[in-house]
């Protein structure tokens, strides 16, 4: 197989693919054994026809369609990867003439990744963000830490108050008749959590552990399920423990309890260090975006529709999964929302419409300035990779198959082009801070 680039103007390549007339033999070949059980040939059992009798009976061209698609099928990704080529959309090809002995040359023209100047890309300026983390946002993580080793304990001595966990039956009914999702035993509610409708929660304050409850309440008319939307509903509840949080206290032996540390002081300074340097690593990506958005504003460009329609496609697959993790389907999410397919494609385009220009801009401009990333950095994102997924590089590239290699080439290459706009970006004071000045 060889394959020629013709021609290459306003996004569409025009080119030939080859294949030698041995190829084409063997391909033709390859089509009959794999296709001569369909035809009945009097005089043979079906499927032990020979070729020259099928094409005879049945037309010489008989087997040509399926060794061309044969021949296509690996063919044309080499014939692309020859060419050195990123398409965009499915190609379109010419029915090539074929004549015995000879080559078969298949012409075609193919959409492809755009290529274009990026302007103004250097200098942008960018609002500066730095965060100083001090006393108020430390405590702010201590009382996170506090609450994580919270233990529960039961109520014996007074009714249920507000941020107590009930443990609690309930059956739901409207009208006097059950409905799905109405009824739950053994259930854990936090009081004042928001978790259930209003006014379900507020209704088993000052009560009883033992005791059994009404609870009266109204859906309200924008519910998920419409069946349910504005209708008065009777919760009969029994409560069988009540229990409140116990916190323990800030101090040395809660350091040394969820750190290497002995003392308060030392826990709360490596904190501090830990919630400073997570602070910067956000405030550099929010400039990065920022810095993005300034590219996007410096450059309009068109992108092809069909890169939208594909995005598009990925956003609502990724939607879906998704869905699927907690439990629903896109199907049973529409039905709900009252969306349809078309809704939510169009929901999806202007996302989709930003990320292929951020791929348009940022490959480009990786063409522009060269920005190569090398072994070594490939290799840093594969082992990151495979440590988020507790897997090991050679894992990595099994799992992802041949082109795991240029699949975080390519990662690594959009991570020096955002790098590089940030390192030659102008940081600008925030208006509030340059007006107090």
């Amino acid at each position: 197989m060889k394959a020629t680039q013709i021609s290459k103007e306003n996004g569409i390549v025009k080119f030939n693919i080859e294949f030698s007339a041995d190829e084409w033999k063997d391909a033709v070949n390859k089509a009959y054994l794999d296709n001569r059980s369909k035809f009945s040939v009097d005089g043979f059992r079906k499927g032990k026809a020979p070729r020259k009798i099928i094409e005879n009976y049945y037309g010489h061209d008989i087997f040509w369609d399926e060794a061309l698609n044969k021949l296509l099928e690996n063919g044309y990704y080499d014939a692309v990867k020859e060419m050195d080529i990123e398409v965009i959309a499915q190609p379109s090809l010419e029915s090539p003439e074929i004549k015995n002995g000879e080559p078969v040359v298949i012409s075609g023209s193919v959409q492809v990744f755009p290529e274009l100047e990026v302007k103004n890309y250097k200098g942008l300026e960018v609002e500066k963000f730095e965060t100083v983390i001090g006393d108020k946002e430390v405590q702010e993580e201590l009382e996170r830490v506090q609450k994580s080793q919270a233990r529960m304990e039961a109520v014996e001595d007074r009714k249920s108050e507000n941020g107590d966990t009930v443990i609690i039956d309930f059956e739901g009914s409207v009208d006097g008749e059950a409905f799905s999702g109405g009824t739950a035993e053994n259930f854990e509610l936090k009081l004042g959590s928001g978790q259930f409708i209003p006014g379900f929660e507020e209704q088993l304050e000052g009560k009883d552990a033992g005791e059994d409850v009404d609870v009266t309440v109204t859906f309200p008319e924008d519910y998920h399920a419409e069946e349910l939307a504005g209708k008065e509903a009777l919760f009969k509840c029994k409560i069988h423990e009540i229990k409140k949080e116990i916190l323990p206290e800030i101090d040395d032996e809660l350091a040394s309890d969820v750190s290497e540390f002995e003392t308060l002081d030392e826990y709360k300074a490596d904190l501090q260090k830990k919630l400073q340097e997570n602070a910067d690593a956000r405030d550099e990506s929010l400039m990065k975006d920022r810095a993005l958005e300034k590219l996007y504003e410096a450059n309009e460009i068109d992108v092809p529709e069909v890169m939208i329609r594909n995005e598009i496609d990925n956003i609502i697959y990724d939607m879906n999964q998704n869905l699927a993790t907690q439990g629903l389907g896109l199907q049973q999410y529409m039905e709900w929302t009252g969306k349809t397919i078309d809704d939510v494609r169009e929901e999806a385009k202007p996302e989709a419409e930003k990320r292929v220009r951020t791929r348009i801009l940022l490959k480009n401009l990786i063409r522009q300035e060269n920005l190569e990333a090398d072994a070594a950095e490939v290799e840093k994102l594969m082992t990151e990779f495979g440590e988020q997924y507790g897997m090991t590089v050679d894992q990595v590239k099994e799992m992802a198959g041949a082109e795991t290699e240029n699949y975080f080439k390519e990662d690594a290459q959009t991570k020096k082009a955002i790098d590089f706009l940030f390192e030659n970006a102008v940081l600008t004071e925030k208006k509030e801070e340059a007006e107090e000045k």
